[in-house]
This record gives structure tokens, C-alpha cells and sequence, in this order.
């Protein structure tokens, strides 16, 4: 059991347990927050014709904070520098801005087919990230690509129309999967040098300087005064939103309590196997036929979680820390700024 285990909670659950009781608690978590959110989204981007992705997450981020007082987190509690959490939050919202532009040069299927791919770099970024140094076997390498490779089977199987690439689009969605690789593995880091840090104090302090940056797309596409005007008329939409925040806050919380315990690859692999999931229920629920690809897709798909969850003969090296102390604290905060420094700057021609 890694570092600081033996202290984490999930709302109150202890994750003093074995690995496979960790991970189906967890998992049970993050499953349940983000299908209850993409019911939501259904109802509310769908039915409603709301389309106002930077408003619904703007005030998501002040249910998150409500609840996280709830939980009894102060700031007082903190054990990192506010410096690394703007550092993620900009990697974030930069994430959240090319993946949302990309949709106006690349169509839906393309960029799916993308964005499942993203287990692979944040593999490879693994290897880079100060702190963390992570080493994959040749197997779960396999694994990864097999789940790749079958989801986008699995979900161009379903699509009327064929990927369409821009050059544009692609550039942009793809330094979207870096910034999203380069985020799991600095969290990763964090807890795995700091083990003292909670999920609750990396959701509140990643909200709390990340809703300010909401403010700048809104206010530039004049997002901000349409959703107002659009949700005052229809006061109600508020109460999904609140619903809908909730459920997500409890994914949220369940994967970081993935990545501090399992690692930012083996959470990028559960999230991308639950778009499978989603698009399973989908056909189960609405008696949807399935194709030759569909059942391709789901055994490739059924393949790679299985090699990924077999043991491995030679275990991942990760740094081990105890007993860290002030010094180590700060030297660790010095490094991550240099590092998200470099990456900032590979980072600037796409954004």
C-alpha cells in the first residue's frame, strides 16, 4: 500500500483496505457521479437546447465549493502552495478551451477518437513528471492500446458520418491531450510526494483559482449574459445544474482518490473504459441493434481491462516518501514550477 493509504477517506469510507476494495469503491464513485451527469447533460444540452458549457461549469465550481465546507475542509488545512494549484488550474482550462474550440474543425466522431486516446500520453508523461518517474510494462502498454483501439471501434460503429480532420482541429485536440496527460500525472506527483495532501484540498484550491478563468471565455463570447438571460427564464434549469453538480463532485472526489491510490494511467484507463460503459447502457436501455464492429470493439475493449488488471511480474518503480518534511515540500513545489514552466511554453503556439 503506497503512502499516506492508510489515512485517505472517501466521504468518510476508509481506503485502509485491500487494493481490489479500494478500487471498487472508487470506481463505484466516479461511475456514479459522471453517469447521473451525463443524464443531466442529456436533459438539460439536448431536450433544453442549452448550450452554455463555460456558465454550467462556472457555477458547478460554487456548488463544489459549498460542499466542500460541508465536509469540513478549511483552508487551514492546506499543505501545498497555492502556486501549484494555478499552475493546474491553467493547465486545466486550457485543456477545456482547445478540446471545446476543436469541435468548430473537427466533427464529434474525430474528436472522440482522440480524446479515447488519452490513457497513451499520459503514460508517456508519466516517465517525465518530477516526483514520479513512472515505468509501464510492455503489457499494460498493451492493454492500453487494446482499450484504445476498441472504444473507438465500438464508438464509430454507432456514427452516421466519418471522422472528419482539420489540421487545425487536430493540432488543437492534441495539445488538449497533453495538458490533460500533464494534469493526471501532477496530481499524481503531488500525492505521491506530499501524501499528507487530501482530494478535498486539491478539488477546492483547482476550483477556487480556476473559476476566475471561466470569467475571461464568457465574458469574450458573451456567453455570460445569454446563459443569465436564458436561465432566468427558465429558473428550474438551476436545480439540474445543482443536481448534476453533486453527483459530479462525487466523481470528482472518486478520481482523485484513483490517481492518489492507482495512479494517473490506471484513472485515465477507468475513465476512458466508462465512455464503453455509457455507450453499453445506451444500447441495453434503448434496444439499440449491434453490429459486428460493436461486439469487436466490446472484446477488445473486455481484453485490455483484463491484462491491465493482471499482476505484474516486475512492479512499477515510484518514489517512495516518508516521514517528508518542509524542506522537501518546498524543494518538490520549486521543481513542479519549473517543470509546468517548460510545459507552458511548448504549450503557448496552441493555445
Amino acid at each position: 500500500m503506497k503512502n499516506g493509504d492508510q489515512t485517505r477517506f472517501l466521504f468518510g469510507i476508509s481506503l485502509h483496505r485491500p487494493k481490489w476494495e479500494q478500487f471498487l469503491i472508487c470506481s463505484f464513485g466516479f461511475f456514479f457521479g459522471y453517469l447521473v451527469n451525463g443524464v443531466c447533460e442529456e436533459y438539460v444540452y439536448n431536450r433544453l437546447q442549452f448550450s452554455y458549457g463555460w456558465y454550467f461549469t462556472f457555477v458547478q465550481g460554487f456548488v463544489y465549493l459549498i460542499l466542500i465546507r460541508l465536509q469540513g475542509f478549511t483552508m487551514k488545512q492546506m499543505v501545498n502552495p497555492w502556486n501549484s494549484y494555478v499552475k493546474l488550474s491553467s493547465v486545466l482550462m486550457g485543456s477545456h478551451g482547445l478540446t471545446k474550440g476543436s469541435l468548430a474543425y473537427l466533427n464529434y466522431p474525430a474528436q472522440i477518437m482522440f480524446k479515447s486516446t488519452k490513457v497513451l500520453p499520459a503514460m508517456i508523461m508519466g516517465a517525465f513528471v518530477p516526483g514520479l518517474r513512472r515505468k509501464y510494462s510492455l503489457h499494460e502498454y498493451i492493454s492500453a492500446l487494446l482499450l484504445v483501439v476498441g472504444l473507438i471501434l465500438f464508438t464509430l460503429a454507432d456514427s452516421q458520418t466519418s471522422p472528419n480532420f482539420s489540421i487545425i482541429g487536430v493540432v488543437m485536440i492534441s495539445g488538449a491531450l497533453i495538458m490533460d496527460a500533464f494534469l493526471g500525472n501532477f496530481q499524481e506527483a503531488i500525492f505521491t510526494i506530499n501524501p499528507e495532501t487530501t482530494q478535498m484540498e486539491m478539488l477546492f484550491c483547482s476550483t477556487i483559482v480556476g473559476i476566475p478563468f471561466l470569467l475571461v471565455p464568457m465574458v469574450l463570447t458573451g456567453e455570460l449574459f445569454k446563459a443569465w438571460s436564458s436561465c432566468s427564464q427558465y429558473p428550474y434549469v438551476y436545480g439540474v445544474l445543482v443536481f448534476e453538480a453533486m453527483a459530479t463532485f462525487i466523481g470528482q472526489v472518486s478520481v482523485l482518490s484513483l490517481i492518489a491510490i492507482f495512479g494517473a494511467a490506471t484513472t485515465a484507463m477507468i475513465t476512458t473504459a466508462r465512455k464503453a460503459v455509457t455507450l453499453l447502457l445506451s444500447y441495453m436501455i434503448f434496444t439499440k441493434p449491434l453490429t459486428e464492429r460493436h461486439g469487436l470493439g466490446l472484446l477488445l475493449i473486455s481484453m485490455g481491462i483484463i491484462l491491465r488488471m493482471l499482476p505484474d511480474t516486475k512492479p512499477s518503480p515510484r518514489v517512495q516518501v516518508s516521514n517528508v518534511n518542509v524542506k522537501k515540500s518546498k524543494a518538490f513545489s520549486k521543481e513542479l514550477e519549473s517543470v509546468v514552466d517548460e510545459q507552458d511554453e511548448e504549450k503557448k503556439p496552441l493555445i
